[in-house]
């Protein structure tokens, strides 16, 4: 055999039957060029993903205080005139529990709540330190307990589902859950205040002292230097609190 022919491919399959050569491969391989636009396209959705997700981020590092689940975003009691202004203004929720009323074991475990929350406001205004962040989520804690209590002694009937999950958020979005549940309460308020004429004049009153207090919760925020309004709220609350009472009577 021809050492050439054993080299060359071409030579070493002459001859073999159903085998034809041709000269060059039919199958021809082509560069195909990218495209421009196409690349372009995937950087500027790369580029528009990455900047939602850093606008996404920012917003929710720079969300409302209140939204956070361990946060002391009230920079107040500045002096001991002030802390004891806050820790007087807490004491009218203590005896609004005592005296609200406890027809059943819905009401007694609201008007516990109640106690609970002039406890904890109290507690966290005479903290400092690392404590009084926990304070006040302790603080934020216990109005949306007494939210949900409240919630419960009016409308027995609440889903299951929605207690469930008030009770699984209740420690980390305790805000929330009072949102929830004051708008629920908000609801049978205004439709027993339809019904019940006795009720207009109680239920006039917790809509101005609603919006008084909401007023001042987010004053707080936006001028937390400004002294004693976070004094003002607890009084302005209270009063809503209490026309609240008369739903249990």
């Amino acid at each position: 055999m021809n050492p050439q022919s054993t080299l060359n491919p071409s030579r070493a399959l002459e001859g073999v039957h159903g085998v034809h050569l041709v000269s060059r491969s039919p199958f021809v391989t082509e560069d195909i060029p990218q495209n421009g636009e196409f690349d372009q396209s995937i950087s500027e959705g790369s580029a528009f993903g990455a900047n939602r997700k850093l606008l996404m981020e920012r917003i929710w590092q720079h969300r409302p205080p209140y939204l956070r689940p361990v946060h002391c975003n009230i920079p107040g009691d500045h002096n001991v005139t002030e802390t004891i202004a806050n820790v007087l203004t807490s004491l009218p929720f203590i005896a609004l529990g005592i005296h609200a009323p406890r027809k059943n074991l819905n009401g007694k475990i609201y008007a516990n709540s109640l106690i609970g929350v002039g406890v904890a406001s109290s507690l966290y205004h005479v903290s400092r330190g690392e404590l009084r962040k926990y304070l006040r989520w302790a603080d934020y804690t216990m109005i949306a307990t007494t939210t949900v209590c409240l919630s419960r002694a009016l409308r027995n009937e609440n889903p299951k589902l929605l207690m469930a999950a008030s009770a699984a958020f209740l420690p980390f979005q305790p805000f929330m859950v009072s949102v929830v549940h004051t708008g629920l309460m908000e609801v049978a308020f205004a439709k027993r205040a339809f019904k019940d004429p006795d009720l207009r004049m109680a239920h006039n009153l917790h809509k101005m002292s609603s919006i008084m207090s909401g007023a001042l919760f987010v004053a707080e925020d936006f001028f937390p230097g400004t002294p004693y309004v976070h004094a003002a709220w607890h009084l302005a609350a209270a009063v809503g609190v209490g026309t609240c009472n008369k739903l249990l009577e």
